[in-house]
């Protein structure tokens, strides 16, 4: 099984080019179920999560085709088969997704319930709850979801905590259901932004896109369209950028949306690391020193984002001083707290606020990676430490980061993948 082997790094210099979004991508995917014919998306990350996406795709009687231009063709003209086995989505909670489009397709669907990161419950009942308000029949059998509807209807649905996917799904039904929905306590998050503007692209009629309020005139049927091109990462572009705060020099992050970053660039700023927006990029220059201690707290979109919680608590960690943490989104996220403490860090959890007290002579150790953003963590925090980290269990940052460990090379980070 793949580890990181990490070495204490000088400083970082250079540029990195950020990706796609993975969590953007994996919905247009979904979306292009409601395609019905071929569709290229470009700018699409290499990630294992996208290949089991593709096969999810093909399990269900579609085709995907990976390019060697970092776009993939779908062509779902064929998908016939509205089934989503356990198999597959245990492994990736975001094929979940597929619910809402194979509803709106087929007026049915057999999918099972979500598996992925290990850390916390993320229950599925707010997807489930808005899909029944728009007339949707659904039962729970041996751990799938079995959904079908003979006639969808718009409907007024309120999430009682903003969901990202809840709300994807619910969107994808509600544009092929007759009348009008209204979405309140919507996701804003610009992943979710992306999908409602490919669906109006393809004829649906969806307005209030960026608000917690979504406004969905139902259509009788969709036109299929040619491409759609993945928004940047901005969670790989902040993981970036607070690593290079953490292990200092100067790194141009490129191909980003600086708008979907300002939380983070805020949050830096306050902690005293020099920052400098332009139209597509941020460069980011730091000591690796004089780091301020500064609290933050994770929240939907345009909040501080939960995926960059574990980052920001290892540059804390840094920090002069002491700082805290309060996680709102996913109260269990916190399981790389044991493994930086392996490193020297000193964090204590209290409820879902974590204390993190500053100190700067992190020493390598053997850690392992329990989640997509903790691996990232580790990552930093291992480029911090002296002597020699090794990360077990890499396939987590394989499901959320395209190519890390060359990327952090380019830019003078000593990381090696080894077996």
């Amino acid at each position: 099984m793949d580890y990181f082997e990490i070495k204490e790094s000088k400083k970082l210099y250079g540029s990195v080019k950020v990706s796609g979004a993975k969590n953007a991508v994996l919905p247009l995917m979904a979306a292009s179920i409601l395609n019905k014919k071929k569709i290229k998306i470009l700018n699409v990350p290499t990630l294992s999560d996208s290949i089991t996406m593709s096969k999810l795709i093909e399990e269900m009687g579609g085709n995907v085709q990976f390019d060697s231009d970092d776009s993939i063709i779908v062509d779902s003209s064929k998908l016939n088969n509205p089934y989503a086995p356990y198999d597959l989505v245990k492994t990736m909670r975001a094929s979940f997704y597929v619910l809402g489009p194979l509803l709106a397709r087929f007026k049915k669907a057999k999918v099972s319930l979500p598996g992925g990161c290990a850390w916390g419950p993320r229950p599925v009942d707010f997807h489930l709850k808005g899909l029944e308000s728009l007339g949707v029949k659904i039962s729970i059998e041996n751990g799938y979801v079995v959904a079908n509807a003979r006639q969808l209807v718009g409907n007024k649905i309120h999430f009682p905590k903003i969901s990202v996917g809840a709300t994807g799904n619910v969107v994808m039904v509600a544009i092929l259901a007759e009348g009008t929905t209204t979405i309140t306590n919507a996701a804003a998050e610009p992943e979710i932004q992306q999908l409602c503007k490919m669906l109006n692209e393809m004829g649906a009629k969806i307005s209030g896109i960026g608000s917690n309020t979504l406004l969905i005139k139902g259509v009788k049927s969709l036109k299929p369209i040619k491409e759609v091109s993945v928004i940047p990462d901005r969670i790989e572009a902040g993981t970036f950028l607070i690593a290079a705060a953490a292990v200092g020099g100067e790194v141009e992050i490129k191909n980003i949306i600086p708008e979907h970053l300002e939380s983070v660039t805020n949050c830096l700023l306050k902690a005293n690391i020099d920052i400098n927006v332009r139209d597509s990029s941020i460069t980011i220059k730091s000591d690796g020193k004089n780091i301020l201690s500064t609290n933050i707290e994770t929240n939907e979109y345009p909040g501080f984002p939960t995926d960059l919680q574990a980052q920001w608590m290892m540059l804390m960690c840094l920090a002069d001083g002491t700082s805290t943490i309060k996680e709102n989104i996913y109260y269990d996220r916190f399981t790389h707290i044991m493994e930086l403490n392996r490193l020297g860090c000193n964090i204590k959890l209290e409820d879902s606020v974590a204390i993190i007290e500053g100190n700067k002579n992190l020493i390598g150790a053997d850690v392992m990676s329990t989640d997509i953003r903790a691996s990232a963590a580790l990552i930093i925090a291992a480029l911090c430490a002296k002597g020699v980290t090794n990360i077990s269990r890499v396939y987590h940052i394989d499901r959320g980061y395209d190519k890390i460990e060359k990327k952090l090379t380019n830019i003078g980070a000593n990381i090696i993948r080894k077996k």
